[in-house]
């Protein structure tokens, strides 16, 4: 998972809400999706100027204005003036290190939770922060990179008209995003239990030191994926929860399914890590039953060789009267001695199971 800690030092003893971004910096300005629509009419279009996203405050269609790079400051000092946004909520949105949560601001609701992708090609889930804002009719997204995200189906069902989507109001789209959120979870940890299961294999077969380093990034995964999913669901618990005129009733009922969804992804994070760590077990038990094998193979050697060394310093010593010295047959039957102990030795270790 690739960049776990956000650097804060810039911020330490700066005003709150003094907006710094505090997460990768990005290349390339940021970019700007707009949808305006009810259920009859649908505007959408892609930009870089925050001004035409001030024009849509006041209209009576929903309006969902996603932005993707979040490394401009001064920009959202506009936006943030335009939407009457606290400072507050646009610092949190410029760090990046946030843990997901629900804030009741009066005229709008703020919520932060992470997005998560996979890289196939380095096997590297990827965490990213994203930050929802719920006006009365309007929804404000911040993603912290332009590489793509997973609101894609929420896209389409605008675009087809698929669903309740453009005939509820803005609430239900920040329901569908959280929704289709966290049911990318599931795709990631589908993902992740292939990879267990490969190591599973692997660790029975032949464990090897990079086995050991996969075991340890899964377990750092999860310990990540376990901080900032067992928040969302306090989050999502408080959102269906909240008693403002925002979020409607019907609304809510839909995020009850939400609040389920994470539940689960809680609990199979929770599988994954008691798996992982019999894994590690049985890595530490493999490794050490080998090295318990060497030794004993190198003992037996040892073990064979200590009376063949004995009877060989035994006739190296330079004394002039031994009599078995001369001889004729001295030499072959000392041959036989070594071949008869050894013989012996390995019959007995066979007997014993040693072998």
């Amino acid at each position: 998972m690739s960049k776990r800690r956000k650097k804060i030092s810039q911020k330490v003893g700066l005003p709150p809400g003094t907006l710094v971004y505090t997460g990768e910096h990005k290349q390339g300005e940021i970019q700007i999706t707009i949808f305006d629509y009810n259920e009859s009419t649908l505007d959408e279009k892609i930009t870089s100027n925050i001004s035409e996203c001030l024009l849509l405050k006041d209209k009576p269609t929903v309006t969902w204005i996603n932005i993707d790079g979040i490394n401009n400051p001064v920009a959202f000092e506009q936006l943030a003036k335009g939407y009457g946004l606290h400072p507050l909520v646009m610092e949190d949105i410029l760090s990046t290190d946030q843990r997901p949560k629900l804030e009741n601001y009066g005229e709008y609701l703020y919520v932060v939770l992470k997005m998560l992708s996979f890289n196939s090609s380095t096997n590297e889930m990827i965490m990213e922060q994203v930050s929802i804002i719920l006006g009365n009719n309007f929804v404000l997204s911040f993603q912290e990179g332009i590489e793509g995200d997973v609101f894609n189906p929420i896209r389409e069902r605008i675009r087809n008209s698929k669903g309740l989507i453009r005939k509820e109001g803005a609430d239900f789209l920040v329901y569908a995003l959280l929704d289709v959120i966290v049911d990318n979870y599931f795709l990631i940890l589908e993902k992740i239990d292939e990879r267990i299961e490969v190591l599973e294999e692997e660790v029975t077969t032949n464990p090897s030191p990079r086995t050991l380093q996969e075991i340890y990034r899964l377990k750092r995964d999860m310990i990540f994926l376990r901080k900032n999913l067992w928040p969302l669901r306090e989050v999502v618990n408080n959102l269906q929860r909240e008693e403002s005129s925002l979020m409607k009733k019907n609304t809510t009922i839909y995020l009850r399914d939400v609040y389920d969804h994470t539940i689960r992804v809680i609990e199979t994070v929770e599988t994954f890590r008691d798996i992982l760590s019999g894994i590690l077990e049985i890595y530490l038990s493999s490794v050490n039953n080998r090295m318990n094998s060497v030794i004993k193979i190198l003992t037996i050697i040892t073990t064979i060789f200590m009376p063949l060394s004995f009877i060989a310093g035994i006739y190296g010593m330079n004394f002039k009267y031994m009599p078995e010295l001369e001889w004729h047959w001295g030499y072959y039957s000392v041959w036989l001695v070594f071949i008869a102990i050894t013989g012996i030795m390995l019959y007995y270790f066979k007997k014993k199971d040693w072998l």
